[in-house]
């Protein structure tokens, strides 16, 4: 197989029902910064990924998105300031898996356009 030279993810598109609702989620109750929007379509910044949040172009994308897995240091006080911000968590902080001697810890919980996503430590 050839060796495709890709490096990371550049960017990463969720469907929203309500733009502007999913902004204020992300941004106030995530905390990613928000970079620009324009014909209602919504920018973030995610480490080195970009998010994008915006109404289906077709409706043949008109569904749910992935699981974004958002990565932190420390879970439990990520998942405690998400909640106080409004966050709606379905399960509590547990642990996934194992790799070697790291430990794969997530919470999951639904934007405020009842997507699934994850905050996740490695500990």
């Amino acid at each position: 197989m050839k060796n495709l030279a890709i490096e990371s993810i550049g960017q990463i598109a969720v469907n929203v029902k309500d733009v502007t609702r999913a902004v204020a989620f992300y941004k106030e109750v995530i905390g990613l910064p928000l970079l620009f929007e324009s014909n209602g379509l919504a920018f973030f910044q995610c480490g080195e990924t970009r998010l994008l949040l915006s109404l289906p172009e077709k409706e043949e994308f008109n569904h749910p998105s992935s699981v974004l897995y958002f990565k932190t240091d420390n879970l439990s006080s990520t998942v405690m300031s998400m909640q106080e911000a409004g966050a709606e968590f379905i399960d509590e902080p547990h642990m996934v898996g194992k790799m070697g001697d790291i430990e794969i810890w997530m919470a999951f919980f639904k934007d405020g356009e009842g997507n699934t996503h994850a905050v996740m430590s490695e500990v």
